[in-house]
């Protein structure tokens, strides 16, 4: 958005459809009262502002915020990470069925037990709550015995787990695995977190998808996400799991694991 407020300022052409695309929807609703364009070429449009305090006020929106309170103050919280995570974890150390919480901040971790050397991250939140089956359908897809003593169980949904201040806390650990939808939401989690934690980073799947085939039942929304999904596959050297996809035309969400 900023790139083309500042070619606006300085009279440089823009991409304008491309650019209404990015405007808050208060703006675009009004964007012919706030400016006048004049096609140049292909795809480039010169935009001369016509109201400069809505002008100014777009500005203001645009500007990164310095925190999500100031992004909320902006319209949209969301365009701020939160400045604390809270991550809920089975451990070794459990008293109960409760499990634990971790609260990282970008300067300090609040942990009440010690952790496994080992971390099994989960997605879906029914799928953590059975993470004894979850350990074994990872050991199973690893070759190796997954237990409570020795890996701890993390929920890992809704992106969070691919924050700055949270990805600096699971280097702590030896292995990192992570259990993640067959899909292009999955696939990309797993790419963030491997491109911080590099080796120590592990995408849990089975060795032979073919068993599997049945369970890939999930429509993708459109063309787009399903051919994103083949290429992030391949991109990672999923090439079974990439047929797979190929082949069904579907995606495959984690609560298929406990559909036994």
């Amino acid at each position: 958005m900023n790139d083309y407020l500042e070619k606006i300022l300085r009279g440089q052409p823009i991409n304008y459809e491309a650019f209404l695309k990015k405007l808050p929807e208060a703006f675009r609703r009004h964007h012919r009262e706030v400016f006048a364009t004049e096609k140049v070429q292909t795809n480039r449009w010169m935009v001369r502002v016509l109201d400069e305090a809505a002008f100014a006020e777009l500005q203001n929106v645009a500007e990164a915020p310095v925190s999500r309170i100031d992004a909320a103050k902006k319209g949209d919280s969301h365009r701020h990470g939160t400045e604390v995570s809270f991550l809920l974890v089975y451990h070794r150390g459990l008293a109960s069925s409760r499990p634990d919480v971790v609260v990282i901040e970008s300067d300090s971790v609040d942990i009440g037990f010690q952790r496994a050397g080992s971390v099994l991250v989960v997605e879906n939140e029914r799928n953590f709550y059975q993470y004894p089956q979850m350990l074994q359908f990872a050991g199973e897809a690893l070759g190796r015995a997954l237990h409570l003593a020795d890996c701890d169980v993390v929920l890992g949904g809704g992106n969070r787990i691919t924050r700055g201040a949270t990805l600096d806390w699971l280097k702590g650990y030896e292995d990192v695995f992570c259990a993640f939808d067959y899909d292009a939401g999955g696939l990309q989690m797993f790419s963030t977190v491997a491109a911080s934690l590099g080796d120590k980073a592990t995408f849990v799947q089975p060795s032979n998808w073919q068993p599997w085939r049945t369970r890939f039942c999930r429509v993708p929304d459109s063309t787009e996400r399903f051919t994103k999904a083949v290429s992030l596959a391949e991109g990672l050297g999923f090439m079974s799991l990439a047929e797979t996809f190929r082949t069904t035309g579907k995606f495959m969400e984690q609560e298929m694991i406990l559909d036994e």
